[in-house]
């Protein structure tokens, strides 16, 4: 059979095991081994756990469960609710400022977690509920705190950037500060439609009172003494010095990610300890149960990812693809635009972490033909991947919002997401017009003749 035959066969029966409603991890790991079988010598079976661990022997990959430690230790505290009421208390004059206190608590939670899931529950169980109390429509509220979940794949110490560093063989840390001015740009976004639309709830709002109807919530004010606004930093200033400090480590070249994540972790746990006096056993089991759970399930999806790109590479269907795309001859940035539509309609039904370790191997190689700087790419492809974390069908924030506030339809949820997502291409469109704003390189996705 040609390449292409088998190429074809392979996605075919990647997308009917996943439709299946098999676990993406054992889905990717059932169809290489199935063509390992059919197109690979026979010996190759008696390598695959081989093949997996030597993927997987990655010091890069080490930071993954001790970050997700971190997050977990934060999640499971009250550490996320105290951050949102720090920043209510001292942003409540702003008009909207509860939904731009949600957007800021989402951004420094995500920050500190690293995870999208885990932003959303922590900080919507807290702002969800105080936001409907406050008269914002249930489509508004899911959405700032489905959205600002989204920036936990972007700010670092970003999970899915961790595994595109693996995938691109590039450095980790510069990724990490690559990612930085994107994700001001997004919170910057976000914010501002989060007055802008509250404006306009509250304009409908106050025209239904004048008119002689009953008084809507969301035209109360909330109202702070400067010592109740002092009086809720001690909770917080410890947690932003911890995110402060493992910045200062990872950037000032003091420790390795693998390290900065070790140290997070336990500077984490030690706070918690410290603060909200969680250091019992029976605190703790559920700090690390969700953490054991979370990293197996993320482990398992990059090995079994891992040894599917290297199936796909060793049947030349990569390759194969990277040459087709690249013997079409395509404009720089037609060639930008259709790979980024691929991930845009990857992101319907596989989270970010699937995208990245299947998609690595057949995108990066044309596009470092087209000089994009592969860093920058990194970036604006993590931002397209946030999209469909709040897109559906599958959309995992969408879904954590409905187990944290399953009041709100569905269809509200939905609906209250897609103003964000056009946001995101907003900004996507922003860094290919401006790219310094990730980098402050003017250069980094210039061609060899000077040329955008």
């Amino acid at each position: 059979m040609s390449v292409f035959g088998i190429g074809l066969a392979y996605g075919v029966a990647t997308l009917l095991v996943m439709f299946s409603g098999m676990p993406i991890a054992f889905a990717l790991g059932a169809v290489a081994v199935v063509f390992m079988g059919i197109y690979m010598p026979s010996a190759s079976l008696d390598t695959v756990t081989q093949n997996v661990y030597e993927e997987m022997a990655s010091i890069t990959l080490l930071s993954i469960p001790l970050f997700i430690l971190k997050g977990a230790a934060i999640g499971k505290s009250r550490a996320g609710q105290d951050l949102y009421s720090a920043l209510h208390a001292w942003l409540h004059r702003v008009p909207g400022g509860l939904g731009v206190a949600n957007v800021f608590a989402c951004a420094l939670f995500a920050a500190m977690a690293g995870s999208s899931p885990a932003t959303c529950s922590a900080i919507g169980s807290a702002g969800i509920p105080e936001m409907r109390k406050r008269g914002y429509s249930g489509g508004f509220a899911a959405g700032i705190i489905a959205a600002g979940g989204t920036l936990g794949i972007l700010l670092p110490p970003s999970i899915t950037m961790i595994l595109f560093a693996v995938a691109a063989e590039k450095s980790l840390g510069r990724l990490f500060l690559a990612g930085i001015g994107p994700g001001l740009l997004l919170v910057s976004l976000f914010g501002t439609y989060a007055v802008i639309r509250f404006r306009r709830e509250y304009a409908a709002a106050e025209a239904i009172y004048k008119k002689g109807g009953p008084e809507a919530p969301i035209l109360a004010r909330d109202e702070y003494t400067l010592a109740e606004r002092f009086s809720v930093l001690p909770r917080v200033i410890p947690f932003v010095l911890l995110l402060t400090g493992v910045m200062i480590a990872l950037y000032g070249g003091y420790a390795t990610p693998s390290e900065t994540a070790g140290l997070g972790g336990l500077l984490a746990l030690a706070l918690i300890a410290a603060i909200y006096s969680v250091w019992r056993p029976s605190d703790l089991a559920p700090i690390m149960r969700s953490t054991i759970r979370e990293s197996t399930m993320l482990m398992m999806i990059i090995g079994m990812s891992l040894l599917y790109s290297y199936v796909m590479s060793y049947l030349h269907i990569s390759q194969s693809v990277a040459e087709s795309i690249v013997a079409m001859h395509l404009p720089r940035w037609e060639l930008l635009f259709a790979i980024l539509v691929m991930v845009v309609v990857l992101g319907f039904f596989l989270p970010p972490v699937s995208i990245i370790l299947m998609t690595a191997p057949i995108i990066l190689p044309p596009l470092r033909a087209a000089n994009f700087d592969i860093i920058w790419f990194g970036v604006v492809m993590t931002i397209v991947m946030e999209m469909g974390l709040i897109h559906p069908p599958v959309g995992l924030n969408i879904f954590v919002i409905r187990n944290v506030a399953p009041d709100i339809p569905l269809r509200e949820v939905i609906w209250g997401t897609l103003p964000f997502v056009l946001l995101m291409m907003f900004a996507v469109l922003l860094l290919c017009l401006v790219p310094e704003i990730s980098t402050g390189l003017p250069d980094l996705v210039m061609g060899p003749d000077g040329s955008r």
